[in-house]
């Protein structure tokens, strides 16, 4: 038997050789000039295409850009000025746009968009945009969740429109370092996206933003991927392309700070998103009773007295799981479910209480035939009129305790617990829900001659 011996070095030799060589025979191209046409070109053998460009093609079409403008009444500054005008049915003078933009990111199928407060708040007109796209949409603020900066919007689309949406992440399912991507559609310019790693889970700096505004709320995510102004509301991701946060600010640079950003964590966007969503009204309609979202099914927390909840049997610590013998979903669905509805019939509810399964019938209510200017007149003892910036006071019925205030007629509201006096329903519904004899403040402005007042006054709810 012949025994096969091998020259190593003449071998090592011979394959380095060829190490130098191949490659450029592989690049060579033909002598007519035409790309060798054998070479890999598949996607799917395309060294670039990674983790990072796979999560921002699975989002990036759930990004929009945030268009909104704003009629501001130049000539009118003054707010006396401005119910004075009003209530003589003076027109407004010289009204002017105001534009601005910020980013957001589509949440649901139906058009539902997320961003943050600042971005939509006090504005008069607001349009969606999507990237690299003519689709433009008008929207409307469904909630506004000012303590997390937290907005939720509705797309007015065609009917039967659907969208691209993106996944939230679980609330605590967030790796120190791991590397996270902010997205945006800036000044409508299209698509933008910056790469860096997630810095912190739950940073609280006694901070000052860019925009000079102090960074006060807890448990923000702290990250070194670029956010600019026009990122404002965008979404920033996961590699596997899940919402983890909506991004918000960078810290201002005076102090020395360099790729600090910040981001709301999707665990305050899933609160805000509870605490808005499960409230007793939807979309005009009075559902009465307030929801919490947990896994998989809704569960009562509350009920208020005399609602369509209350009149239909529904008991807190009931768990809602149907509704006309489908699943109840999401917060968002069971929302979508009943806005559909209306008050035109009885939708089913199908509830497990203490284990035991129950239907109940439920009809929803318009809110505004029960949170109406009656309410407020029954609750505070003020008979108004709604006005351009506020609530005009036509009458004050004697011996209430808005007349032991010293509240006259003629004497105009601006805002009750520090919210602005723009809509009736809102404020009926906030006197209904204090207790009996808890103090509901006004801000009031009046004029006594010459002389012009503006303070504060509780009012206690009867």
């Amino acid at each position: 038997m012949r025994t096969l011996t091998l020259d190593w070095p003449r071998l090592l030799g011979a394959a380095l050789a060829l190490g130098l060589v191949l490659p450029g025979l592989l690049a060579r191209e033909p002598a007519t000039g035409e790309p060798d046409a054998g070479l890999p070109t598949s996607p799917e053998l395309d060294v670039r295409r990674d983790s990072t460009v796979a999560a921002v093609e699975r989002v990036m079409p759930a990004v929009v850009n945030i268009a909104t403008r704003t009629w501001v009444d130049r000539g009118a500054s003054d707010p006396f000025q401005r119910f004075i005008d009003e209530y003589y049915g003076r027109q407004p003078r010289n009204p002017e746009p105001e534009i601005s933009r910020g980013s957001g990111v589509v949440i649901d199928t139906d058009g539902y968009v997320l961003t943050n407060v600042h971005v939509v708040k006090d504005v008069s007109e607001i349009y969606v945009q999507f990237p690299n796209s003519d689709e433009r949409y008008p929207a409307e603020r469904v909630t506004l969740s000012e303590d997390k900066d937290i907005a939720i919007l509705k797309i007015r689309a065609p009917a039967g429109k659907r969208f691209r949406a993106v996944r939230l992440a679980k609330a605590d399912d967030l790796l120190l370092g791991e590397t996270v991507l902010a997205l945006g559609n800036p000044f409508g310019l299209g698509g933008s996206v910056s790469r860096g790693i997630l810095s912190s889970k739950s940073r609280r700096p006694n901070a000052v933003l860019a925009d000079g505004q102090p960074l006060n709320i807890p448990d923000w995510l702290q990250t070194d991927a670029a956010i600019n102004p026009g990122n404002s509301g965008g979404p920033l991701i996961n590699l596997r392309g899940e919402l983890i946060g909506i991004n918000v600010a960078v810290l201002r640079p005076a102090g020395g700070a360099q790729g600090i950003g910040f981001a709301i964590p999707v665990k305050r966007i899933t609160e805000a998103m509870a605490e808005k969503l499960s409230g007793e009204s939807f979309d005009g309609f009075w559902f009465g009773a307030r929801l919490k979202p947990e896994l998989n099914q809704l569960t009562v927390t509350s009920i208020q007295p005399g609602s369509p909840a209350d009149k239909a049997g529904l008991k807190a610590g009931d768990v809602v799981q149907q509704v006309d013998g489908k699943p109840a979903g999401s917060l968002i669905d069971f929302n979508r479910t009943l806005v559909a509805t209306g008050t035109e019939r009885a939708v089913k509810l199908g509830v497990r209480r203490d284990g035991a399964g129950r239907t109940l019938n439920l009809q929803l209510q318009d809110e505004a035939e029960f949170f109406n200017a009656r309410l407020v007149q029954a609750k505070l003892g003020l008979q108004l009129k709604p006005v351009r910036g506020g609530f005009s006071i036509v009458s004050v019925d004697p011996g209430s305790a808005a007349d032991q205030a010293r509240i006259r007629a003629g004497m105009y509201i601006l805002s009750y617990d520090g919210v602005a006096a723009e809509d009736l329903v809102a404020l009926a519904k906030a006197a209904y829900q204090k207790p009996k004899g808890e103090a509901i403040k006004l801000e009031l402005i009046y004029q006594q001659g010459w002389n012009r007042y503006q303070g504060e006054v509780p009012v206690r709810v009867r």
